[in-house]
């Protein structure tokens, strides 16, 4: 089921995020709009388009979330892949995004001073030693 599920969000934030969908989208208001005199703009008339961009926007609120948090994880795996294999950038940024938003915040707070060091013509300085918690990793050494 959460395949089918994944197959299906995807294959609609693809269609829906494509200029033509936002022109068929933009046809249909102009219909409607333009359908109000004949409908004498009535109750029913406001309900119609009311009803339909409720329930879209309800249901795409949910298929948009799922593809943008796969996203998000996929490309968190991706930076802490070549952080992992990196020999200048601390290993404790790995999976920082499962931090408190108070640890996140003062990472980077430490981040943003490093990056003003630099920007004065400073050495940059190391990032704090505080990280989530892991075990240190023996990194390969540079072929000489």
């Amino acid at each position: 089921m959460e395949k089918i599920f994944i197959q299906f969000a995807t294959a609609t934030a693809k269609v829906t995020g494509r200029p033509w969908t936002f022109m068929a989208c933009v046809a249909v208001v102009l219909v409607w709009a333009l359908s109000g005199p004949i409908f004498g703009f009535s109750e029913t008339w406001q309900l119609v388009i009311n009803t339909g961009t409720t329930i879209v926007t309800f249901l795409m609120v949910f298929l948009i979330q799922n593809t943008q948090n796969r996203d998000a994880a996929a490309m968190q795996a991706k930076l802490d892949e070549l952080i992992f294999g990196l020999e200048g950038p601390s290993d404790r940024f790995i999976g920082i995004e499962h931090l408190t938003d108070e640890e996140l915040e003062a990472i980077l707070a430490e981040v943003e001073k490093r990056a003003e060091r630099i920007a004065s013509g400073q050495p940059p300085g190391a990032i704090g030693a505080k990280g989530p918690p892991g075990k240190p990793r023996a990194r390969a050494k540079a072929k000489a």
